[in-house]
């Protein structure tokens, strides 16, 4: 009975892990950076900074972008085409950077 306790406990507060590839995320990263800096840094007040976000973050609002349940004239196309993969890696990419 312990047994199985512990691992719904570990799966209930376990945190997701994602495993982005940060070369494959600056690859396709060239596309993000015309706003939002090339290391992630905006040039602009309107637009936020990527680099040091947490990976988590990032995945959850550009998947939230790309399927339309967070509305953005300006992201939705850009992150329509993407893949849960290409997500994983931006995201691993734009939190890699400090």
């Amino acid at each position: 009975m312990k047994r199985i306790f512990l691992a719904f406990a570990v799966t209930i507060f376990s945190q997701p892990v994602f495993a982005g590839d940060i070369a494959a995320g600056k690859a396709n990263a060239i596309t993000c950076m015309a706003c939002h800096g090339a290391a992630g840094i905006s040039p602009n007040d309107i637009w936020p900074n990527l680099a040091g976000q947490k990976e988590g973050y990032l995945v959850k609002q550009i998947k939230a972008f790309r399927d339309g349940d967070r509305v953005d004239p300006m992201m939705a196309p850009m992150v329509k085409p993407l893949s849960d993969s290409d997500v994983e890696n931006l995201a691993a990419y734009f939190s890699s950077l400090k």
